[in-house]
């Protein structure tokens, strides 16, 4: 394949999807063709006004002031001011109704993306791409909708007026006429070289957009590490060196935009000087009156500004299009699946199977976990214990299907967890980890969260009881209505570890994981968590990770992992016995608390 023929299949490609992206984003704006319809005809008559109002100098100069038409003298100012106020209303009418159906179409893009953001698999929200998502939901979103009736109803009204016009002008003076048509062809093919240069600027641009937005983030979240570590000057070199970036892409696109209209309009000033020189010769031959001559003039000079309007629209198509490639992506990643989509049910005889279980993460030449195989009966505690890094987080993730196991299975009751529905077997699995989240509401919302709604205060503060926060919550002034701001910002690490315990205690489920669940509590609080935690576990299925080998002693099993397979497994008691790494780590474990 030659270099030109793999250009024009490139190009090929880029119109397909570029049809592609027009066809599905308008498919959107015709969901309300009603109201679209009803501006874009708004915009048309207010369009259609311009070139009467151009040629309404012509009986003006010819029979206004010579006096021929004594009715003119009031006849024209009224006409003048109903053109005029057809065209205000009009124009009115038309920009409400399609600034209407613009945030109609913004709302359900944006309903659409956050819907398709919830559904993304976790490996998804892993790979640290937050800037570009946040950017998607602000500024693409914005760029797409600002843009998508805009780019449409211009060049419906532009393209109006610019008809109108050069009708008046035939009807005025074909000659004349015949000199401005010559123009063209060298003005659109100006309009086509900025248009393909912007759309590579554009695409550029979006993406040093996110970049910006990930590092500003990163700022705001990683503060207390970035003052800690004396990284302000580095942060600060990383933003500059974005923001140098940005500010040259946007010089590139306002060179761009800037000169495709003075070329344009260099290349249409030959052409008036050509109409000046006909239009004198054929008034010196009394073909063409001074009204006529005046209304062709007036009439040209209107048709400037469309067309200027028409060479910008091509830049704001190519944003528009580099924004809505980016949005469909989005809404297009493939979501988290089902099999069967089969409905979990978990009884008290239910049991776990870990099947050849292999997890390898992409990129990576070896797996992570290799391999394992065993049995979670029913109302069993098992525990995790292992090194960093030798899989624990990573194999009870794979109960939620937060990651799907690359090899093997796992298996709830003889059925391959793939098979249950996503939402239904999460329904029966409740999670604490050592990463808490809480949501920018009160305390009791973040506890009943995605529980049901006709939970109780009273049993609210049974879990709060539980987890050793009754008495923290009734000494404030609101209670459990007290607001605990953005991530449980206003409470400690302590509290924030015992609100997720809580929530995890309400919603009662029969298969427990606890990551790390009382890795931020003191001594003191801990082993006040601890007996909630037992009397919980109670004839419930629990997976436990716990770097204080001090509270999962309790746990029927024992498995004790390195470089992701199974070195040992037992109870507390026969692990100390075999004097392995279980005994190594506890050893270490005594030192150290």
């Amino acid at each position: 394949m030659n270099l030109f023929s793999r250009k024009k299949e490139v190009q090929d490609g880029t119109q397909s999807v570029d049809r592609t992206l027009w066809i599905r984003l308008y498919q959107r704006v015709g969901q309300y063709w009603v109201y679209w319809l009803g501006g874009f005809l708004c915009i048309l008559l207010g369009s259609s006004t311009q070139p009467l109002m151009a040629y309404l100098m012509k009986p003006l100069l010819d029979e206004g002031f010579l006096g021929a038409q004594k009715s003119f003298i009031w006849m024209i100012p009224i006409t003048l001011i109903l053109l005029m106020m057809v065209r205000g209303a009009a124009n009115f009418s038309g920009a409400y109704l399609m600034a209407w159906v613009a945030n109609k179409v913004l709302y359900s893009l944006r309903k659409d993306m956050f819907h398709s953001l919830m559904g993304l698999p976790d490996q998804e929200f892993q790979k640290g791409d937050t800037g570009r998502l946040l950017n998607r939901f602000t500024v693409d979103a914005n760029q797409v909708t600002a843009n998508a009736t805009e780019v449409v109803t211009t060049i419906a009204k532009e393209v109006t007026i610019i008809v109108g016009i050069f009708g008046m002008l035939l009807f005025l003076s074909w000659q004349l006429t015949l000199i401005i048509l010559i123009v063209f062809p060298p003005a659109v093919f100006v309009g086509r070289f900025f248009a393909k240069r912007l759309r590579k600027i554009n695409r550029q641009n979006i993406d040093v957009n996110a970049d910006l937005t990930k590092i500003i983030k990163e700022g705001i979240e990683g503060q207390r590490v970035i003052k800690m570590h004396d990284g302000m000057a580095t942060e600060q070199v990383r933003f500059d060196n974005v923001n140098a970036s940005l500010r040259q892409h946007a010089m590139k696109i306002a060179t761009a935009e800037a000169a495709m209209s003075p070329l344009t309009q260099w290349i249409i000033s030959f052409s008036l000087a050509a109409v000046i020189a006909m239009a004198l010769y054929q008034g010196s031959k009394g073909v063409l009156t001074v009204g006529g001559f005046i209304a062709f003039i007036t009439a040209l000079g209107q048709i400037f500004d469309p067309v200027k309007r028409l060479t910008n629209i091509a830049a704001k198509a190519q944003r528009m299009m580099m924004a809505t490639e980016s949005v469909f992506k989005l809404i297009d990643t493939p979501k988290e699946t089902s099999k069967d989509n089969k409905t979990a049910i978990v009884t008290p005889d239910s049991e776990i199977v870990f099947d050849h279980v292999s997890f390898r993460f992409p990129g990576v030449e070896n797996d992570t976990i290799k391999g394992l195989n065993f049995t979670v009966k029913a109302g069993q505690a098992v525990a995790f214990v292992g090194r960093s890094g030798s899989g624990k987080t990573t194999l009870v993730n794979m109960l939620p299907r937060f990651v799907d196991p690359t090899g093997g299975q796992i298996l709830l009751d003889g059925t391959p967890l793939d098979e249950f529905d996503i939402g239904s077997l999460r329904q029966h699995i409740a999670l604490v980890g050592q990463h808490v989240f809480l949501f920018d509401g009160s305390l009791a919302d973040n506890i009943a969260y995605g529980v049901n709604k006709n939970v109780t205060n009273e049993q609210i503060m049974q879990v709060l009881e539980a987890a050793n926060l009754k008495s923290f919550v009734e000494s404030l002034p609101q209670g459990l209505a007290t607001p605990i701001g953005e991530n449980g910002a206003w409470l400690s690490g302590g509290q924030r570890q015992r609100i997720a315990i809580a929530r995890a205690l309400l919603k009662n489920a029969p298969i427990l994981i606890l990551d790390e669940a009382t890795s931020a509590l003191d001594n003191e609080s801990e082993k006040l968590v601890q007996e909630a935690l037992n009397q919980l576990m109670e004839g419930r299925t629990t997976f436990m990770i716990a770097h204080r080998l001090s509270t999962i002693q309790n746990a029927d099993r024992i498995l004790v992992l390195d470089d992701g397979k199974i070195i040992e497994e037992g109870t507390h008691e026969s692990l100390l016995k075999s004097g392995g790494l279980y005994a190594s780590l506890n050893a270490i474990a005594q030192k150290t608390e």
